[in-house]
């Protein structure tokens, strides 16, 4: 009885003392999924940047095209000949807001202005 007593205690000390040196596949598995997780992160990163580029060049583009067909004062912005322009088409402020990515307070003081 004491031998097989004795005989379990040490080959769990020894399993035990193995279990340090035994590579652990969960940790690297989610090492790799922290990469990958990673990696997304900084492509939808850029994705987002390069997107915001296309846009305020696609803007840029679009109001230098309206200012040649509506010749407005010299005194406004291309941002607030657009808050006019999408006002005067009878879109709302929470609209207009999100649309050229301002706070709505701002748009409704630059539609006080005019």
């Amino acid at each position: 009885m004491l031998f097989t007593l004795g005989t379990i205690i040490i080959i769990a000390v020894i399993l035990w003392i193995v279990s340090f040196f035994m590579q652990d596949k969960f940790k690297q598995l989610e090492d790799q999924f922290e990469q990958f997780s990673i990696s997304s992160l900084q492509e939808t990163y850029q994705l987002k940047k390069k997107i915001n580029v296309l846009e305020e060049e696609l803007l840029i583009d679009d109001l230098s095209v309206e200012q040649s067909m509506h010749p407005s004062s010299p005194h406004q912005t291309p941002v607030m000949r657009k808050v006019k322009e999408l006002y005067n088409q009878g879109h709302d402020t929470d609209y207009i807001a999100k649309q050229i990515n301002m706070n709505e307070y701002d748009v409704i003081s630059i539609i006080k202005q005019f």
